[in-house]
């Protein structure tokens, strides 16, 4: 048997038992772990949960990559063609670790009610696009199944939008269109009202079909003779972590390159679209570390201190077992032992409690926000699993290796004096 594990179960026992200093001691120890590791694993939680909700959001609205003509990506006042005919979007889907590839034009506009108007911004989508999730946050009405090859005149619209143009799912709505000479007018129906809470899309999307905004903007939709003239592809990568890797084999195989058309291609990320957001995601890190630095930092004192006292109160144990010959390498590993105890105790009531008000949280939405300042109207969770094992695991090597000096300080005992004094 492990002569220290046993000794210093014994006295971890007889600590609980007892109504000496020790015990109060050892409760304040397990309750800085327990609180430290609660506070990691929910900080963790909510920040990975509301870094891929705001991700997947921006995600959602732009793809992972998009391969549009090179002078639309650098002009924002001119918008050029590519030719994605179906043999260009079967090479950009063959590219290893894109998932899906697909079509899609803008056009900016207004919509106009009998009473209010508005300027948004019209993307035409076709039956190739992934809509799910936009599918996912229709609040009002249905996701319309889209064309590239004739005109569906239906409409999907945002809350906010439909909030300040009075619009219902069903209401009749015009569209005016600047073009070189004149001003084209469309009529649609309003078939979905969606909300995502990320105003930046919200206040100007909506989403039509991609024949009408390819028309708008006098390009040609004839899959049948290889001619599909939109403003760019929007490509969905397999794993996001991975999104650089992707964007290396798009620029050496895609970018610089030129259509049937003469068009030469490029791309930009969703990273290179929108850099505030992403450096805003960014910055949430920097918080969690400063937040797990010092959670650690208070188990770690709380434990010395609690082992402090414990050795302070355990000296005539500590000179019984000099006097009976045991060497310092066995007082110190006793105390380590007794330390780790306390420690695995007051995580495991950490762990309960921390993934306890996760799960609350997940599954009740309990804590709400502010859905125009955080773009999210609840308190995001996402439990990684192996993210929380590490936690435990770091804590405890770091708790028990900082409890070596404490254990240095027990082994200095001189047993003569304690037992002349006992």
């Amino acid at each position: 048997m492990n002569l220290p594990f046993y000794i210093a179960r014994h006295l971890y026992k007889e600590g609980d038992n007892s109504e000496k200093v020790s015990k109060p001691a050892i409760r304040i120890a397990m309750l800085g772990i327990a609180i430290g590791i609660a506070v990691m694993i929910v900080s963790v939680s909510v920040v990975m949960g509301f870094k891929h909700s705001i991700r997947d959001k921006v995600v959602g609205f732009g793809s992972h990559i998009v391969v549009s003509n090179y002078m639309t990506l650098q002009t924002a006042d001119q918008t050029q063609p590519i030719n994605a005919s179906d043999s260009v979007v079967k090479v950009l889907r063959g590219i290893k670790g894109v998932r899906h590839a697909e079509r899609y034009s803008q056009k900016q506009g207004v919509l106009k009610t009998d009473k209010d108007f508005l300027g948004v911004m019209f993307k035409g989508v076709d039956e190739g696009y992934d809509t799910s999730f936009i599918a996912k946050n229709i609040v009002e009405g249905r996701m319309p199944r889209m064309s590239g090859t004739k005109s569906t005149r239906q409409l999907v619209v945002s809350k906010s939008i439909a909030n300040k143009l009075h619009l219902h799912t069903g209401n009749k709505v015009y569209a005016y269109f600047l073009g070189d000479e004149d001003v084209k007018t469309r009529v649609f129906e309003v078939a979905g009202i969606y909300q995502t809470n990320l105003t930046k899309y919200d206040d100007i999307y909506c989403f039509a079909d991609l024949y009408t905004i390819s028309k708008l903007n006098g390009w040609t939709c004839s899959p049948e003779e290889g001619l599909m003239e939109v403003t760019g592809c929007e490509l969905l990568i397999n794993d996001f972590d991975s999104l650089d890797v992707v964007e290396d084999r798009i620029i050496d195989n895609v970018n610089k390159t030129l259509d049937s058309e003469g068009n030469t291609l490029s791309s930009l990320t969703i990273k290179d679209i929108n850099p505030q957001i992403f450096s805003w995601l960014d910055l949430l890190d920097l918080n969690v570390w400063i937040i797990l630095a010092l959670m650690v930092c208070v188990a770690v004192f709380t434990m010395i201190s609690g082992l402090l006292i414990i050795i302070l109160e355990r000296t005539s144990v500590i000179g019984l077992l000099k006097a009976l010959g045991a060497r310092n390498a066995l007082v110190r590993k006793t105390f380590r032992w007794l330390a780790v105890f306390i420690v695995v105790k007051g995580m495991l009531i950490g762990n309960v409690l921390g993934i306890g008000l996760c799960l609350l949280q997940q599954y009740t939405g309990l804590v709400k926000l502010d859905a125009e300042t955080y773009y999210v109207a609840e308190v995001p969770i996402e439990i990684n699993w192996g993210m929380i094992l590490l936690l435990n695991v770091a804590t405890l090597l770091i708790c028990v290796a900082s409890l070596v000096l404490p254990s240095l300080f027990a082994s200095k005992v001189n047993p003569a004096q304690v037992i002349r004094i006992e």
